[in-house]
């Protein structure tokens, strides 16, 4: 008989709940949320209802974040936890959850987010001390020892039915338009404004916010270098100006930002003589010819009237045919596409040559980077709001800000020597880690999670589960 037929000879197929457990890697979320200090810190700062039955408002939002982060896209799917009702229990209702998002008014998220940083502060601690340390950032062959990087940017998430705040957006689409900051050092989300459709792209107060939330966030002793990226919607007087009087006498601050290309810019581009261009950098410190970067400050007069010290940094490409129809005048008679980059950065303290033009410019295009974080995010839980109430969609966005922590935690603490793990996205960490059957057996008053061992990544399982497990419990 062919090895391609006859498999389902005498194979019936039947339902059974006897000691199986569905998406067994829930335990590694939920462990990691526990040692982290973060599902009892919340719990200590979210008022919990009285009487029988009444669940912990902190292990309700913990639990919907691991749902989350198993792929739940609406308040429903908290039922995915029943696949683990052996091992946690039976998960809280989606009226439960509902009633919780509903009661996150301003005072309790703010104490949320102080809840939310103790965690991190310790997880950060646990993290510097894992074999390998810290993960700081290496930029075109460069470490930025020291130095915390702060990724913003803006996305915007489509609504399919009418929704509160719900607005046509600059795209002509239908939905909200958050803005975010993520840490690039970990890949952790540390703030999100929830914002309405039509929201600027370079509204200032919100930018400030945002900013102010994410370093809220940071662990005091890891403030005092700190790099900020963003898009060319923080080329903004007021909010250069804010970065500019971040720093202090215990506190560096330095940005990049996108430029706005205006007629006085081009000019500027246009006296530059040909031996001011050098050959960029990659990300891994190798020159290529294919663009090329020049610095033009003091050439262009705008920079001297935004802020003292302001460099501007250009880069030329050759544009691609989807470009063609855009180009500028100058664009067309050089063959060249430009763009500029806007910073104060003279040097960054401890990184040899980072005053470069060439490495300014590679410092800012792997700001690209916080579209992984977008993306990946918009995979756990911010593809679509689930509810037409603004309330309870920011504290969906909460929710979906925690489970990103929460995985990239897990990689950090568990998962930091299994390179094809470290940085594994949602779906791939869910196809080989989360979402694997289990079976649930008891002896000796001792339980055991068993998982098939033929699976490849089996061994990595149980290591981050022992790695978690030997965590220090939190104080």
């Amino acid at each position: 008989m062919s090895k391609s037929i006859g498999w389902d000879d005498r194979l019936s197929v039947t339902a059974t709940d006897k000691n199986l457990v569905g998406h067994a890697g829930a335990v590694l979320l939920r462990k990691c949320a526990d040692k982290a200090g973060l599902t009892s810190g919340l719990n200590a700062v979210i008022p919990r209802g009285e009487g029988p039955g009444w669940w912990d408002r902190g292990t309700v939002l913990t639990s919907l974040a691991v749902s989350i982060a198993l792929g739940a896209t609406s308040v429903s799917d908290i039922d995915l936890l029943a696949h683990q009702a052996p091992v946690f229990g039976d998960p809280p209702s989606d009226s439960t959850v509902r009633r919780c998002l509903t009661g996150l008014d301003l005072v309790t998220l703010g104490k949320i987010g102080k809840a939310r940083a103790k965690a991190r502060r310790r997880v950060w601690d646990l993290i510097a001390g894992r074999a390998g340390g810290f993960p700081w950032l290496l930029v075109a062959g460069k470490l930025l020892h020291g130095w915390i990087v702060i990724d913003l940017d803006a996305t915007l998430i489509t609504a399919h039915s009418d929704k509160q705040g719900a607005a046509v957006t600059f795209k002509k689409g239908f939905g909200f338009h958050p803005l975010g900051a993520w840490c690039a050092n970990t890949a952790e989300s540390l703030a999100m404004l929830l914002r309405e459709g039509n929201a600027g792209s370079n509204t200032v107060s919100d930018h400030i916010r945002v900013l102010a939330d994410a370093i809220d966030q940071i662990p005091a002793r890891y403030r005092r270098k700190i790099l900020i990226r963003v898009d060319g919607a923080g080329a903004t007087h007021d909010f250069l100006e804010h970065l500019h009087a971040m720093n202090t006498a215990f506190r560096t601050v330095r940005f990049t930002v996108g430029w706005t290309i205006t007629d006085t810019d081009e000019t500027a581009l246009a006296e530059l003589p040909v031996d001011a261009w050098t050959d960029s950098l990659r990300q891994d410190g190798e020159a290529t010819a294919t663009a090329g970067v020049a610095e033009l400050t003091g050439l262009d007069t705008r920079a001297e009237k935004w802020l003292p010290g302001l460099r501007l940094i250009a880069r030329r490409t050759r544009p691609a045919a989807r470009h063609r129809k855009n180009l500028t005048a100058l664009e067309r008679a050089t063959g060249w596409r430009y763009a500029i980059v806007a910073t104060n950065i003279t040097r960054m303290r401890g990184v040899p040559g980072s005053h470069h033009p060439q490495w300014l410019d590679a410092l800012h295009r792997s700001h690209a980077t916080v579209e992984d974080r977008v993306r990946t995010n918009k995979a756990m839980g911010l593809r679509n709001l689930p509810s037409k109430s603004w309330t309870v969609n920011q504290g969906w966005v909460l929710a979906a800000n925690i489970a990103a922590d929460l995985t990239a935690w897990t990689r950090l603490l568990g998962l930091h020597d299994q390179p094809d793990l470290l940085h594994a996205e949602p779906e791939t960490l869910r196809y080989r880690l989360l979402h694997l059957p289990a079976t649930l057996s008891t002896h000796a008053r001792q339980r055991t999670l068993k998982i098939a061992e033929t699976w490849p990544w089996t061994n990595a399982f149980i290591l981050c589960w022992q790695r978690l497990n030997a965590l220090p419990a939190p104080t």
